[in-house]
């Protein structure tokens, strides 16, 4: 049985395809997700393709292309998406000519947040492994499917349970292009027990 086949959307979108090892959405304009934060408005029509899990402990990987993004905020990524006000995700999500957004945004009980780094616009593939310990959960990225940098470990308040994750792709103002999403698979948990200090006793 294929990995997709699990798959089911969270608000499909009018544009995309999936196959066995390629999932392709084509964004929409004025779709986005956040949460209040900063900005005050709340934006919660991205679509959002996922399969659930109970399993407590794994990582996911996808490869991301997105070299037809062009304009503002044109995004596509790795996502877990229980409701409007409790998810996270990782992306790219570009700026202009000259730098992007790699980041993360975490939204607990409706708050998001943004954490980001620049990096070049001639960037135009980013690998992500997502990794869950129980309820709390690791972002990671790669530019070569091999070598992965931590972009943010967080605790997700309404995800000790059965979750989804999967990917998703927006274009937050007027603009539209195509997300591709290959190589996904699921592996033990990467992201390991930590082995430094001990924690409090209770």
């Amino acid at each position: 049985m294929n990995m997709t086949d699990d798959f089911t959307w969270t608000r499909e979108p009018e544009q995309y395809s999936i196959a066995a090892d390629r999932i392709e959405i084509t964004t929409a304009p004025h779709t986005d997700l956040w949460q209040r934060t900063y900005y005050h408005f709340r934006n919660d029509n991205a679509p959002v393709l996922q399969v659930e899990t109970e399993e407590k402990f794994f990582s996911f990987i996808v490869r991301t292309d997105f070299t037809g993004s062009h304009h503002r905020f044109d995004q596509c990524g790795v996502v877990m998406y229980l409701d409007s006000e409790n998810w996270l995700k990782g992306s790219v999500e570009y700026e202009n000519e000259n730098f992007q957004h790699l980041g993360s945004v975490v939204t607990n009980h409706g708050y998001s947040d943004w954490a980001t780094t620049a990096i070049p616009a001639d960037v135009r593939v980013m690998w992500y492994r997502l990794s869950r310990r129980e309820d709390d959960y690791c972002i990671e990225c790669s530019q070569d499917g091999e070598n992965f940098t931590q972009i943010r470990v967080c605790h997700m308040w309404e995800g000790a349970g059965p979750i989804r994750f999967g990917v998703y792709a927006c274009s937050p103002e007027d603009s539209s292009f195509t997300a591709v999403f290959t190589d996904m698979k699921i592996t033990e948990c990467a992201w390991k027990a930590h082995d430094g200090q001990k924690p409090d006793e209770e």
